[in-house]
Parts: C-alpha cells; sequence; structure tokens
C-alpha cells in the first residue's frame, strides 16, 4: 500500500473505533437503566450476570458499528466480519467465564476490549480495498 491507502485505512480503523466507543457508552448505558431502576448496583449485576455484561457490552459496540459501516457503503460482507470481530470476542469469555477458567468480570471485560481492536483490523485486512478508498458508496 502506498501512503493515500494507508491513511485512509487508518481513517476508517479509527472512525470505527469512535463509533464502537460511542455505541459502548450510549447503548451500555441505556441498557443500564432498567437494572438502575430495579433498583440493582452496577456491582450486583456483575456479581449475579456477569456474562450478560460481556454479551451486552459485545453487542452495544457491534450494533453501532455495523449501522455506521452500512451506512458509509460498506458490503455486507465486510459488515459479517466486523460483527464477528466484535461478538467472537464476548462469546469466547463468556465460554472462559461459563467454565470457571477465569471468573474475574474485570479481568473478562479488560480482554474482551484488548482483543477487538486487532480484531477489528484483522477483520478489514480481506477487505482492505474497500478500506482503502473514500466513502463514494455512502448513503447520503
Amino acid at each position: 500500500m502506498t501512503a493515500r491507502p494507508i491513511v485512509l485505512f487508518a481513517r476508517h480503523y479509527v472512525e470505527m473505533v469512535v463509533v464502537m466507543l460511542a455505541g459502548m457508552f450510549l447503548l451500555g448505558g441505556a441498557a443500564l437503566l432498567p437494572v438502575v431502576a430495579a433498583g440493582m448496583s452496577l456491582e450486583e449485576l456483575r456479581a449475579e450476570a456477569p456474562a450478560l455484561i460481556l454479551l451486552g457490552m459485545g453487542l452495544s459496540m457491534t450494533v453501532p458499528m455495523v449501522w455506521w459501516m452500512q451506512r458509509r457503503g460498506h458490503s455486507w460482507a465486510a459488515n459479517r466480519a466486523m460483527a464477528l470481530a466484535m461478538i467472537l470476542p464476548a462469546v469466547a469469555l463468556t465460554v472462559l467465564l461459563a467454565t470457571g477458567v477465569e471468573e474475574d468480570i474485570g479481568t473478562l471485560l479488560g480482554i474482551e476490549h484488548t482483543v477487538m481492536f486487532p480484531a477489528m483490523v484483522a477483520a478489514m485486512l480481506p477487505y482492505r480495498a474497500e478500506y482503502t478508498q473514500g466513502h463514494e458508496r455512502a448513503v447520503a
């Protein structure tokens, strides 16, 4: 890749990270409203439903990511690859939690977030032609 495609690839990546983080805060925060309304603290939720937190976190980042990518004109194949890169870490960590390999939700969330960043790049590489161009196909 020459400098321009690398810059475009990096821009797409950063753009998606921003959307992912916004989704995590907005959707994740909204998902906690019923928990708070029921009188449960975040610590109680972490203790009683850690798998729900892991999967909810993955979902709250995946939904806006797929929406944004579709809006920006990316193919469904690239969308599926990115969705898998976002959801598979949450599912794998839920398995580790369920089998008792790791039970600390803080550690699992740290791993989930750490793994997602390189997983996103890995999901982008097979579709680099899409990520090294502008958004000419983007929905108005």
